[in-house]
């Protein structure tokens, strides 16, 4: 079987959940935090959406330095509506990507690095692993809770939600 075989059902469920939950973000809240060191509701719900966005990054070059050229910190979609379309198409963008790329790419090494000091090397499969799916998943889980803070019925994740029976 080939790696994106393997990685594609995973890739869509989670991607699934992760727009299940996007869709309740209440936007009237967006600048809602719920401790003073958090990102706030729409820059949470916005970095959740840009990150399907990596993937070309992830597969098609051979590394990223985090420079601290990033800006001046997390973005913020203007509208629900902004945020879901974002996301849709980084979702499908990421997943032709996946497509497309063979197993010997997926082996090839992938280097973070922060102001040229390497942080890491692992295979692409690897990094898209754990730097799509589970930073994915660590943000979607972060995102429900801030939801539950707001009173906002969570959506079924792994199983049903305590809103969702």
């Amino acid at each position: 079987m080939a790696l994106k075989d393997s990685l594609l059902p995973e890739f869509d469920h989670e991607m699934a959940v992760t727009r299940r939950v996007l869709e309740r973000v209440p936007y009237a809240d967006a600048a809602w935090k719920p401790h003073a060191k958090s990102m706030s509701l729409g820059e949470l719900a916005s970095h959740l959406a840009d990150i399907p966005g990596w993937t070309a990054i992830l597969l098609r070059s051979s590394g990223y330095d985090m420079d601290g050229s990033g800006g001046d910190g997390p973005r913020q979609h203007p509208t629900h509506e902004a945020l879901l379309d974002v996301f849709d198409t980084n979702v499908r963008t990421a997943r032709a990507l996946i497509a497309d790329t063979t197993d010997a790419q997926f082996m090839e090494p992938w280097t973070l690095r922060g102001g040229g000091q390497e942080i890491f090397t692992r295979p692409k499969a690897g990094v898209l692993r754990s730097w799509l799916f589970s930073h994915s998943v660590h943000h979607r889980g972060q995102l429900s809770v801030y939801l539950r803070l707001r009173d906002v019925p969570v959506p079924a994740i792994y199983g049903p939600s305590a809103d969702e029976r």
